[in-house]
């Protein structure tokens, strides 16, 4: 653009080097300009000049920026701005809208729980290349998955949004179809997403589906293999203990995935996302105290925890905001365990899958946690 600028004042100067007076000329001709008005352009070109223009990677940070932003607010406005905006249509003369969008959403209550409508072009988005990039996210792998077995996936921390999950097992930017060829993911989230009008859309379409038994069970049993469902083991619960610094699984009794892998004989893989804690800022209350019990009871009934975090602000990295500070997340995939099919596995199977599952964990974990950010005197700590 400068270039282009530059050559236009050149071009001024060069075809007007003397001073013209000016004068009409009618049947089409032009006006030659005066000596001011070449020099008020010139000086106008000048000044654009000098002008400091962004830079591309000015630019790619910019893009970057605005890929997250709109991410967050996805996911923390669009369900409950939707459902309040079709409750105001209601009382308008478009009435008509909600009303027809509310016996669709009658009509496609069971979809998320039966397979969903998967976008392979919304996974394919350039604007979640930008959403690597700010981080930047990148996906580890460590051994081979077989496209003749289905896969339940754990993910590991939880965090505040689930960012490493979702970037790796829903947006194809970091390449997991590539590193395991023949395995489509998925990744669970809480059910009432998907009682929320429009987000129910967004998340199915990305290739999110509830994590309740009847969803995990039909992309386990109805869609052949080569399947892989990830799921946030810890939780709601998990994001209240979530702090730069801390690493706490909660695991000890979440034994309804080694169930579900049981009955449909699906391999269980482990995975970690460091960084994953480093994104935001949180107040967390201590045990016991009162406002850590209403989190709690919040938690039952909601099924998600009210945290109080902060990231980075909008216009600069140093004021706070909603964003999540620009942080390394590296997920790394582990070793699969096998798991037999027993359509009605004892406690005691349960049991012995669970702690093969934390021993694996515990092992991914220990290897990598140097090479990613983390001392050699870092522990994980499950409760």
């Amino acid at each position: 653009m400068k270039t282009i600028i530059a050559a236009c004042s050149q071009n001024l100067s060069a075809r007007w080097p003397r001073p013209r007076t000016s004068r009409a000329v009618w049947g089409g001709g032009r006006v030659p300009l005066s000596a001011g008005s070449r020099a008020s352009i010139q000086t106008a070109l000048r000044t654009l000049l000098a002008v400091p223009w962004p830079s591309q990677r000015d630019i790619g940070s910019a893009l970057q920026l605005l890929a997250v932003l709109q991410w967050v607010l996805s996911f923390l406005l669009l369900g409950i701005v939707s459902l309040l905006l079709l409750i105001y249509l209601l009382f308008t003369s478009l009435w008509l809208i909600p009303v027809l969008y509310l016996a669709w959403i009658i009509f496609d209550w069971d979809t998320p729980e039966k397979g969903g409508r998967r976008l392979s072009c919304l996974r394919r988005w350039t604007v979640w290349k930008h959403f690597r990039d700010y981080f930047p996210v990148k996906l580890v792998k460590t051994h081979d998955l077989s496209p003749s077995h289905n896969y339940i996936i754990g993910s590991h921390p939880h965090g505040i949004l689930c960012v490493g999950a979702f970037c790796n097992f829903i947006t194809g930017s970091t390449g997991f179809e590539e590193l395991f060829p023949g395995i489509r993911s998925f990744l669970t989230t809480l059910a009432g997403n998907f009682r929320l009008p429009l987000f129910r859309e967004y998340l199915m379409s990305g290739g999110l589906f509830p994590v309740t038994r009847r969803a995990i069970g039909y992309l386990l049993s109805q869609q052949g293999t080569g399947n892989a469902v990830a799921i946030v083991i810890g939780g709601a619960a998990e994001s209240l203990s979530c702090r730069p610094g801390v690493t706490t699984l909660i695991l000890k009794n979440r034994k309804g995935f080694v169930r579900m892998a049981l009955r449909h004989g699906a391999f269980l893989v482990p995975s970690f996302s460091f960084g994953e804690n480093d994104l935001f800022r949180q107040v967390v209350f201590e045990e016991g105290s009162w406002m850590r019990s209403i989190q709690r009871r919040f938690q039952k009934m909601m099924g998600f925890a009210p945290c109080l975090f902060y990231g980075r602000g909008l216009t600069s990295c140093r004021s706070r905001g909603f964003l999540p500070y620009a942080r390394p997340i590296t997920t790394v995939v582990g070793e699969p365990l096998a798991v037999p099919k027993v359509e009605n596995p004892s406690r005691e199977l349960v049991d012995r899958y669970h702690e093969l599952y934390i021993h694996a964990l515990l092992k991914l974990f220990n290897e990598n946690k140097t090479k990613y950010g983390l001392s050699e005197s870092d522990e994980l700590h499950i409760l």
